[in-house]
């Protein structure tokens, strides 16, 4: 504005001003963030108008669980923190289930959502809900911004505690009226990236890591299990490293699958109970004694047990170990490889025999399996389409499983050629992911083959995202194992209260789900015959190369279960 001054005319120049969306985008810059995953909403859409300044990608989903999804997966593909961008009260809400997904699987993202403005708090709002209470239980961090100039250095803050410890959700809330908000730059502070984080490659106690050398050395029957923090910390060339510089069998779970390629000398599958029933050290890398190892019971009483994680809180817990070591999984493991550097005779008769004692039960089990693997019976045999997919996949193929019981009996068969090639849920179990997962995947790696196994029952909860995939270039492969039944819960209430009750509330109709592909212009077909799946397969695989989506709807029989789930071991 214009000042006079006796004669003299002076120019008084406005300070910059930013608006709280804008923060917001230029925070998640710093951040390395490339995309975002989204629903619209009017307290949301500032965060937008700065992300097309910053040159953030907006991709738009059709329900906000797959955009908590997306965000999980993006994350899990990336190697860095996945973000979705959600409005108030249902759309925070609807994204709930894909935090609490994150927060059980360790996996780092951020969920922005949306609120009333201060102005009208607890006046009854549109869409005002408690937000920050309830994601306080499932989140590493939950917060409400509460001035825009505050918004860019609380984005951080919450960044950085996804990766304190073992990695993890953030939760942040932003009133409409902060968000919207103009301050003068000078009021806003925006950390600089690279600035204000700490290493975070710690080893723990280096004496720790000594004394596991040794026990390792000494020890004739040793096993490792190596699990989603492998994957999580960079750590795979550190998990080579360590089980062949103490030739130790190695088995793999979660996104740690692909570690080690199939065919690989240290790779075991199938042998897992047999060595915890026999080994003398049993060492647990980044898998919590959680139901998936009974609670630590699956581990001999008397063997030398070892836990290597993240989190401080996880090692010991539900059972007692002989040693644990805290921090950087991968980290830790060249560390310990490094500290038997030349200590090691590889050809001690022992170990020898251990391995192939494990290799040959390896074998046993394997041609057990091969009845099924090859069956022609039709219905077709789930193990049958477990069986095709692992010869189908290539070293560049993402396999993600979202179902249960079909996607449980395709992992007796399926291994990954690749590091970061399998995704799954985790530990929370949530049908629903794969379609969120197979489009952050196509986004992070447009140029690799992804696949996803769904069971009918997930396909149909998240699947007109596949349209999404579609509208941004991302198209992949879907395969559903259609057993017109949620049949992992169908065979225990069978079980347990006989046929007559057992297919209420888990059955479902016989959709024809290869007409949802060509309903969205790409391709689809169904499969009835043993024969048909790898051709079917092939097909779908050309006509992705030509940029829609893919359904290969494969008949499945439904009396027919994984092991698991006819013993009820997800339970016990």
């Amino acid at each position: 504005m214009a000042e006079a001054a006796g004669n003299v005319t002076q120019l008084q120049t406005p300070e910059k001003t930013v608006s709280g969306g804008h923060l917001v985008a230029k925070a998640l810059k710093n951040e390395g963030v490339e995309i975002i995953f989204t629903l619209c909403g009017g307290h949301i859409i500032d965060i937008y108008d700065g992300c097309l300044d910053e040159g953030i990608k907006i991709v738009d989903v059709r329900h906000e669980q797959v955009a908590a999804h997306a965000a999980d997966g993006y994350s899990r593909q990336s190697g860095k923190t996945g973000c979705a961008v959600v409005t108030a009260g249902p759309g925070t809400t609807n994204a709930m289930t894909g935090v609490a997904n994150a927060f059980r699987a360790e996996s780092p993202m951020l969920l922005i959502g949306g609120q009333g403005a201060l102005s009208q708090h607890k006046m009854g709002s549109l869409q005002d809900l408690p937000h920050v209470d309830m994601m306080a239980p499932i989140t590493k961090f939950a917060a409400t911004v509460p001035g825009t100039e505050r918004i860019a250095d609380m984005v951080s803050m919450a960044f950085r505690e996804c990766h304190n410890g073992a990695p993890g959700p953030s939760y942040l809330e932003i009133p409409r009226d902060v968000l919207d908000a103009k301050v003068d730059m000078s009021r806003a502070r925006i950390p600089e990236s690279g600035r204000y984080r700490a290493s975070s490659k710690s080893i723990g106690d280096p004496a720790d890591v000594e004394k596991l050398a040794d026990i390792l050395l000494k020890s004739k029957r040793p096993c490792v299990l190596l699990g989603t923090q492998v994957w999580t910390t960079g750590g795979t060339e550190a998990a080579r490293a360590f089980v062949r510089a103490f030739d130790i069998p190695a088995y793999l779970n979660g996104s740690a699958r692909g570690t080690l390629p199939p065919g690989d000398p240290h790779h075991f599958h199938r042998t897992r109970r047999q060595a915890f029933d026999t080994a003398d050290v049993i060492v647990i890398v980044g898998t919590p004694f959680d139901f998936r190892l009974g609670y630590g019971k699956r581990l001999r009483e008397g063997a030398t047990v070892v836990q290597i994680d993240m989190d401080y809180r996880t090692v010991g817990k539900n059972r007692d170990i002989s040693l644990g070591l805290v921090g950087d999984v991968g980290a830790i493991l060249q560390a310990v490889a490094d500290a038997a550097s030349g200590r090691i005779d590889k050809g001690a008769s022992a170990r020898r025999d251990w391995m192939k004692e494990l290799r040959a039960e390896e074998a046993a089990r394997t041609e057990k399996l091969m009845g099924l693997f090859k069956s022609e019976a039709v219905p077709i045999n789930p193990y049958r389409v477990a069986w095709e997919l692992n010869e189908f996949l290539t070293e560049d193929t993402i396999y993600i499983g979202d179902g249960g019981d079909v996607v449980t009996i395709s992992a007796q068969a399926v291994q990954p050629k690749s590091p970061g090639h399998w995704m799954d849920p985790g530990p929370l179990g949530t049908l629903g992911v794969g379609t969120a997962f197979a489009l952050a995947s196509k986004l992070v790696h447009p140029d690799k083959e992804v696949l996803c196994y769904y069971g009918d029952g997930a396909f149909a909860m998240t699947a007109f995202d596949m349209e999404t995939a579609n509208r941004f270039d991302a198209p992949y492969l879907a395969v559903i194992g259609n057993n017109s039944a949620m049949n992992q819960i169908r065979c225990g209430q069978i079980m347990k209260y006989g046929k007559q009750r057992g297919n209420v509330g888990n059955k479902l109709g016989d959709v024809p789900f290869e007409q949802f592909a060509t309903m969205l212009g790409g391709h689809g077909e169904g499969v009835r015959e043993p024969a048909e799946i790898r051709p079917a397969l092939e097909r779908a695989r050309e006509a992705v190369k030509s940029g829609k989506s893919a359904v290969v709807n494969i008949w499945v029989d439904p009396e027919e279960y994984a092991p698991g789930t006819k013993n009820q071991t997800m339970y016990k």
